[in-house]
C-alpha cells in the first residue's frame, strides 16, 4: 500500500490578503491506486506537479489580485492548486478553473473552503478535445503551461477556439524554450502580443525569472 500523500499549508499574501494553501510537500508524492492518472498519460514523475506552488503560479496570482476583471467570464488553464483562481474568486470574479490532472479539483475545493470562499468552479480539461460547450471567455489566464513539444500548437489552437475580438489572455512562463514558438503561433493566428521580462522585484518576491505574455486584439480575419 502506498503511503498517504504528505501535504503542508503555506501562506501567501496578494494585495494585502493572506491565502492559506494546502500543497504537496515535495515532488516525490504519488497516489494513483486505481491507475486513473496513468490511464490519462500522467507519469509518476509528473504526477505531483499539479500540487506544488511554482514561481509562475504565484506571480500570476499576484497579477490577478490587481488586474481589472471587467465582470466577464474568466478561464484559468492548468490551474494546479488554483492560486490565481482563488484570488479571482475572492474578488467576486466569474472564474472557471481547469486542469488535466483529476486531483486538482480536490485540492482546489479544499483550499476554497480553507480561505472561507465558495467552491471555485472546476472542470477537467483536455486541450486536444474540442469542447464547443465551453464557449468564449473575456479573460483567459495560465502559468507554466508549455513543457511538452506539442503544447505551443495545442494551446494556441485552444485559445483561438475560445476567444473573440475582446478576449484578453495572460500567460506567465518561466522562460522555457517553447514560449517563443508559442508566441509566434499566437501571432500567426491573429493575436497581438506583448512579452515582459520578469523584474528584480518579481524575482525577490516569487523567485520568478521568466516572461509575462499578454495577447489581445483577436483578428476577425484569422
Amino acid at each position: 500500500m502506498a503511503p498517504p500523500l504528505q501535504t503542508r499549508v503555506d501562506t501567501h499574501h496578494f494585495d494585502g490578503i493572506a491565502y492559506r494553501i494546502r500543497c504537496l510537500i515535495d515532488g516525490n508524492q504519488f497516489d494513483d491506486p486505481d491507475g486513473v492518472t496513468e490511464a490519462l498519460g500522467i507519469s509518476s514523475a509528473s504526477w505531483p506537479f499539479f500540487g506544488m506552488l511554482w514561481p509562475s503560479g504565484l506571480l500570476l496570482a499576484d497579477l490577478l489580485s490587481r488586474e481589472p476583471l471587467g465582470g466577464g467570464r474568466i478561464l484559468e488553464l492548468g490551474c494546479g492548486l488554483g492560486m490565481a483562481s482563488l484570488v479571482i474568486n475572492a474578488r467576486g470574479g466569474d472564474i472557471l478553473a481547469t486542469d488535466y490532472h483529476p486531483r486538482a479539483e480536490v485540492f482546489l475545493h479544499d483550499n476554497s473552503r480553507r480561505n472561507a470562499l465558495t467552491d471555485t468552479p472546476f472542470q477537467r480539461l483536455d486541450w486536444r478535445m474540442p469542447n464547443p460547450d465551453l464557449g468564449v471567455f473575456d479573460l483567459i489566464i495560465g502559468s507554466d503551461l508549455l513543457y511538452e513539444p506539442d503544447h505551443p500548437v495545442l494551446l494556441s489552437e485552444f485559445l483561438a477556439r475560445h476567444s473573440d475580438a475582446t478576449t484578453r489572455i495572460i500567460i506567465v512562463d518561466p522562460k522555457r524554450r517553447l514560449h517563443v514558438r508559442f508566441r509566434k503561433r499566437m501571432e500567426a493566428a491573429g493575436f497581438t502580443s506583448q512579452s515582459d521580462a520578469g523584474t528584480p522585484a518579481q524575482w525577490a518576491a516569487f523567485g520568478f525569472k521568466g516572461v509575462v505574455q499578454r495577447f489581445d486584439c483577436f483578428s476577425p480575419f484569422r
